[in-house]
């Protein structure tokens, strides 16, 4: 059964995939680096996802789309940033509130473009890096914001750790009453950061409507907003941490359609798949801290005692929603990864209120 599955198909796939999770991960990565907990991401990017897909429907051109995405999440995270720090709302409750309004707005806009397709938006076949076997299909045969996505994350690399401003971004985040002591403006970085954030999310969204789908329907993001949140925190706030934690996902994702696709069942391959996560996430940690806390290493333990019990199911013969199990795997991944993980390297003002009188 696995010889229905193409390698190569699989893992371009996945960077298709990883995009929207990596476009929203790397603008909220910037937001908690600045101090502030947005967890409005799945409500920006749904809305995005809508905004998006009617202006490219109007005007028949999908850049135009991802622009009015990127001003729309914008927006809304503009909302949220005067909320949280000019009148001093607090952090969660808000960013709550944000993802309740943007579910609640993409269905009532998204009515009329329902089962509606997007314009075409083609891939790009860079010359001769294109033609490369193998790594050509793989790498070098994408639609343009897949490559946007990787400058992005790029962009913020070199800016959080090149730049004057993304220093000044660090420390507002890190101590934001030392950051207004030395003179630094806290209010505006951070509203800079939520609007970038809020843009990133706003693409992410719209490439779901317009490019991954691509048509409109409820609910399109799936919670992919949520993964984000938990990619920022699995990357330890590190931007090319996170670019592998987006890939880590989009490929759970991409193999659950792969599997379902090939009729595999899914009890001869969960318990590998359990076993897999475990060992990648121990050298993972390793090679991060050269040790495993106890924590994470009862938690990988408990992975291998669920893969063991697992088997020892499908050994008995009983049966399994393959379907149901499969599609909920992204989601259980989430969760698997962020028990074992821990939240070490924090910015020391995340999602505290700051108040110049103070």
């Amino acid at each position: 059964m696995f010889g229905s599955i193409d390698p190569i198909l699989l893992l371009a796939s996945l960077m298709v995939a990883a995009t929207p999770i990596l476009l929203a991960a790397i603008g909220e990565l910037v937001v908690e680096r600045a101090g502030v907990l947005n967890l409005g991401v799945e409500g920006m990017m749904i809305s995005g996802s809508v905004l998006g897909f009617v202006a490219a429907i109007s005007t028949g051109n999908p850049w135009i789309g991802f622009l009015a995405a990127a001003v729309g999440g914008a927006g809304m995270a503009l909302v949220f940033g005067i909320l949280t720090q000019f009148l001093l709302s607090n952090q969660v409750a808000t960013g709550l509130a944000l993802t309740l309004f943007g579910l609640g707005l993409a269905s009532l806009i998204g009515q009329g473009y329902l089962g509606v397709r997007a314009p075409a938006f083609p891939d790009w076949h860079i010359p001769l890096l294109g033609d490369i076997p193998v790594i050509g299909p793989i790498v070098f045969q994408h639609d343009p914001m897949v490559y946007v996505g990787l400058t992005i994350v790029a962009g913020v690399w070199w800016f959080l750790q090149k730049s004057r401003a993304g220093l000044v971004l660090r420390a507002v985040g890190e101590n934001h009453e030392a950051a207004h002591a030395l003179g630094y403006h806290v209010v505006r970085t951070r509203l800079l950061a939520i609007m970038f954030g809020g843009a990133c999310a706003g693409l992410g969204g719209a490439y779901l409507s317009i490019v991954r789908v691509p048509t409109y329907a409820d609910g399109l993001t799936a919670g992919a907003g949520w993964i984000a949140l938990a990619i920022v925190v699995f990357a330890s706030w590190k931007p090319l941490r996170l670019l592998l934690g987006a890939y880590l996902f989009g490929g759970v994702t991409v193999l659950q359609l792969n599997l379902q696709a090939a009729g595999l069942p899914l009890l001869s391959v969960l318990p590998w798949i359990l076993v897999a996560t475990g060992v990648i996430m121990a050298l993972y940690k390793i090679a991060l801290h050269r040790s495993i806390s106890k924590s994470s290493a009862k938690a990988i333990g408990v992975t291998f005692g669920i893969a063991a019990l697992v088997y020892f199911y499908g050994w008995m013969g009983w049966s399994f929603n393959d379907a149901l199990w499969l599609s909920a795997s992204p989601y259980i991944a989430t969760i698997v990864v962020l028990v074992i993980m821990s939240a070490g390297g924090a910015p020391g003002s995340l999602g505290k209120t700051f108040h110049a009188s103070r």
